[in-house]
């Protein structure tokens, strides 16, 4: 029987490797295949052939400073052992295996034992678990370490993180089957969880009785307290299982691998045993859980986004919508409610408040230090990266609402007021968060030691972002936009859309169009500060002409955003999806 699941499996898997060699004699795919394979080869593959001292080379070059191995051992056991904790606490479901409906149909009356669906279930995973472990040491590799040790490394850690978050479940529902409820369950981990961190903490007292923030000035110093706090005391010996999976990974030969093989294999065969001897029943769920998976396939290939997705509960409004009042503002109450409850007006001051008060306390306990720099100069490091990736995760706009585009043009509305009401939502978004990463850069880094800006010149730049950041948002939200509009057959959306090497180059090619249009959309906005900046600095001081010249600047991107935004209307009221080739 495990020989029929396996050749099942094998022959799964190559006839979706196939599907995807046959779809590149499709011109698009061809492209964005070519594309994302060069992308694969120069920024992974060639450090897998270059050689230790290659990539020994580029983490020289990179600056990436060296960590005691124990130190990185304790890490990656604390990620682990925080994964699993979560994994025994939140879930509340019982145990369900992922089948396809025709899975169910043909294995569940099978004469297959529950044993062998297990089996089949973890051979199955094996697939998934293999693809992220080669990805995983194509990031990795370029860091340094040899291939295989990092490739059979990764295969132990996710193996036995997989087997556990299954035996997991298989346990969740054994005690449900007791009379134990999920809230009773919760409580009993938490009660141990804080009897551990309680250990942990008497012996911070005892260990470490003066601990003083203000001394935590520079990365060394940080690593240090780190390991005087991972390394010794407790922890290691709590975290001792995870630290033997975590082990082969961090060896730096082949005898270290071998030495340090041995234990992980033994928790990975314990991880094995315990969920096949698990008996529990799991097929009524299993059933239900394929059911559903299949219904939202189903809406997702008929093109009926939202009815795909998981029903949720109701939900509270973001804000009260007004009977009369602007269309865009509809619209934006409409994208906002489909973002979820996290943007909500409450929760964002609450967050607002609790990051001001951390960073206000960090600020002054550190002062002048480097620790506090860094931290400002990460800030706004987040804010350069939200101008190009945000546009690709808040995809509350037409991308969401490409399906429902007939409804949209059945309003009493205008193009650019459709097209205005749908960019407002993650503009909106994005310009709240972009401000209070702003803000807490300008906190952390108002005692930094600044030769180039005093603290008036900081204030200005911090106003001139303030004014720019919101119309640079308009204009990257309109770029994937209107590549939606121009193009919808080769908008990538849901989980059955296109995905595999030709998808990532589709992606990579939309991203370099996008860094191109936005920096010849940013030309004429750079020409009207440098023309006012150095008019101004004749007559004004540095600061104020910082801030006109960001003024300026930011009315010559509000001019082209504007222009976008009726560009926009006018794609939308000649969009005709039935006249689309969607295949």
């Amino acid at each position: 029987m495990i020989g029929a699941l396996f050749y099942l499996q094998f022959h799964t898997v190559w006839n979706r490797i196939a599907m995807r060699f046959k779809r590149l004699k499709q011109p698009k795919y061809l492209a964005g295949g070519v594309v994302g394979g060069l992308y694969f080869y120069f920024y992974f593959v060639r450090y897998l052939f270059g050689g230790g001292r290659a990539r020994a080379g580029l983490a020289a070059t990179q600056g990436i400073p060296h960590l005691d191995p124990a130190l990185l051992e304790s890490i990656g056991a604390l990620i682990l052992f925080v994964v699993l904790v979560v994994a025994w606490l939140v879930p509340h479901q019982r145990a369900a295996l992922a089948f396809t409906e025709a899975e169910v149909a043909f294995l569940f009356p099978a004469p297959v034992s529950r044993r062998g669906l297990i089996q089949f279930k973890l051979l199955r995973s094996q697939a998934a678990i293999l693809l992220t472990s080669l990805f995983l040491v194509l990031v990795s590799s370029r860091f340094g370490g040899r291939v295989w040790i990092h490739a059979a490394g990764w295969w132990l850690i996710l193996s036995t993180l997989n087997l556990h978050l299954l035996g997991s479940s298989f346990g969740r529902t054994m005690l449900l089957e007791r009379g134990i409820s999920s809230w009773q369950r919760r409580l009993i981990i938490l009660v141990l969880l804080a009897g551990v961190v309680g250990v942990v903490a008497v012996w911070v007292s005892r260990s470490l009785p003066h601990l003083d923030l203000s001394r935590l000035r520079t990365p060394e110093q940080i690593q240090a307290f780190a390991e005087s706090l991972l390394v010794s005391g407790p922890i290691p010996y709590l975290l001792y299982p995870w630290r033997l999976v975590v082990r082969p990974w961090l060896a730096p030969n082949a005898t270290a691998f071998l030495i340090a093989l041995g234990p992980a294999l033994l928790i990975l065969a314990l991880h094995y045993l315990w969920v096949i001897r698990s008996n529990v029943a799991f097929e009524e769920a299993s059933v239900d859980a394929s059911r559903k998976l299949a219904e939202r396939v189903a809406a997702v290939r008929s093109g009926n986004w939202r009815a795909g997705k998981q029903q949720l509960k109701s939900r509270r409004p973001p804000f009260v919508l007004a009977p009369v009042g602007p269309p865009a503002i509809a619209l934006l109450w409409k994208n906002l409610l489909s973002a979820g409850q996290a943007f909500r007006l409450r929760v964002l001051l609450v967050l607002v408040v609790l990051g001001l008060s951390m960073t206000l306390s960090l600020g002054r306990t550190m002062g002048n230090s480097d620790v506090s720099m860094i931290l400002g100069m990460i800030a706004l490091m987040f804010i350069a990266w939200s101008l190009f990736l945000g546009p690709q995760l808040m995809r509350q706009d037409f991308r969401q609402d490409l399906g429902l585009a007939e409804v949209l043009k059945m309003y009493p509305l205008r193009g650019w007021q459709v097209a205005f009401g749908e960019l407002l939502a993650p503009a909106v978004v994005l310009t709240a968060l972009q401000w209070f990463l702003l803000l807490l850069s300008l906190v952390l880094l108002w005692h930094a030691d600044l030769r180039v800006l005093d603290r008036p010149a900081r204030l200005a730049v911090a106003a001139g972002a303030a004014l720019l950041l919101p119309v640079l948002n308009f204009i990257t939200l309109q770029i994937p936009n209107a590549a939606v509009l121009l193009f919808p057959a080769w908008f990538q959306t849901g989980k059955d859309g296109p995905q595999g090497i030709e998808a990532t180059g589709q992606r990579i090619i939309a991203m370099l169009a996008q860094l191109l249009v936005f920096v010849l959309g940013l030309l004429p906005a750079a020409i009207g500060f440098v023309v006012v900046y150095v008019v101004c600095r004749l007559v004004v001081g540095f600061s104020l002409a910082l801030l006109l010249g960001s003024v300026t600047a930011a009315v010559v991107l509000a001019v082209e955003a504007a222009l976008g935004v009726l560009l926009l209307g006018q794609l939308f009221e000649r969009l005709d999806l039935s006249a689309e080739r969607t295949g």
